[in-house]
């Protein structure tokens, strides 16, 4: 295999693995009631801006309530770092406050701004806002009044403790800078977290205006991904920007334009990653990458019955420009990746 062959091999997997990676980091991080399927989309996508490149939906309650989830919790060495984090700088608990979520991200909002591009969390749930605002001013926090509506913004933590004394002895200078986090309560019951100018935009796009469902092109893509409880729709230069891949990587990326997940995570967890190329040449090339990685996995896992199974799911399809990869983890393979992982190393790789 040449070093281009291998690095566009790479590269097409890295971009099927982020896209499912997307709907599990709404579920371990927060950054994503009933499923919904998205055919009109959640209410609470209006509170996007039409601008925005990629869009993702998790059902947080139903995620935390599954059995998929109990599983995990009992039989892996997961600490919850990215919702001790979430709670730490916002108040807010995943678990117990968050119904459900969408996620927007769009370009940098502030001219003054540089770098990676504005990303919003609009939650519904059950939220105390004299207690949030309470414990993020503590912190450092400061508040300011926009359109009748409190944003309460605080600096993320770096170096030093976000407790300590002398951090908070002095109040911050105001700064709308990509290190902070705002959240402001839109309304009762639904809060909306990120970059200061983000949570400024959905505050007046809650009367109306020119919101994600005025983007017709992600939309006609959100409207034809199927029912789940996780999904995500978005340009693929969206996804690539967020990826920090190496330059060999990125040089030998597949051409695709447009890439969605969706996922179903209740007693097992079945998921759908389709990319849809340039054209068909680019998706031919993709299927021939991902046949071959395939048929290289189940040689080389021939020992591992929880691989093999886990292998024997995927389901590679998809016609034309379009590229689909699916699979479906059932509660018995669940069990033997779940008890495969928890198995003490014997030897160190």
């Amino acid at each position: 295999m040449t070093s281009k062959t291998r690095n566009f091999a790479v590269a097409s997997l890295v971009v099927l693995g982020a896209g499912l990676g997307t709907g599990l980091v709404a579920y371990y991080t927060g950054f994503a009631t009933s499923a919904i399927a998205p055919a009109g989309g959640p209410d609470e996508l209006k509170y996007l801006p039409s601008n925005a490149t990629l869009v993702a939906f998790a059902d947080v309650h139903e995620v935390m309530t599954s059995e998929v989830r109990q599983k995990l919790q009992s039989g892996l060495p997961f600490h919850g770092q990215g919702q001790r984090s979430f709670e730490d700088q916002t108040g807010i608990n995943i678990e117990t406050d968050i119904d459900r979520v969408v996620f927007g991200l769009t370009p940098v909002l502030e001219s003054a701004q540089q770098g990676a591009p504005s990303g919003l969390v609009v939650a519904r749930g059950r939220f105390n806002a004299v207690k949030i605002e309470s414990w993020m001013r503590e912190r450092g926090a400061r508040v300011e009044d926009y359109k009748g509506k409190r944003i309460v913004t605080a600096d993320r933590p770096h170096s030093s403790s976000p407790s300590d004394p002398s951090q908070s002895a002095q109040p911050a200078p105001p700064t709308h800078s990509s290190d902070s986090v705002s959240v402001a309560f839109i309304e009762p019951g639904l809060v909306a977290v990120g970059q200061s100018g983000a949570v400024r935009r959905s505050i007046d796009l809650k009367d109306g205006g020119d919101s994600v469902f005025a983007n017709e092109e992600l939309m006609n893509r959100v409207h034809s991904v199927g029912a789940g409880n996780v999904w995500a729709v978005g340009r693929f230069d969206a996804l690539t920007s967020q990826a920090r891949l190496p330059t060999g990587v990125i040089g030998q990326l597949p051409a695709i334009n447009w890439f969605s997940v969706t996922g179903q995570v209740d007693s097992g967890v079945t998921a759908t990653v389709q990319a849809e190329t340039r054209d068909e040449e680019s998706a031919n090339g993709l299927r021939d990458v991902v046949r071959g990685f395939m048929a290289l996995a189940k040689m080389q896992t021939g020992s591992k019955p929880e691989l093999q199974a886990l292998l024997q799911s995927l389901q590679l399809g998809g016609a034309g420009k379009t590229v689909m990869l699916s699979f479906d983890l059932s509660p018995e393979i669940l069990d033997l990746l779940t008890r495969a992982a928890a198995r003490p190393n014997r030897r160190s790789l």
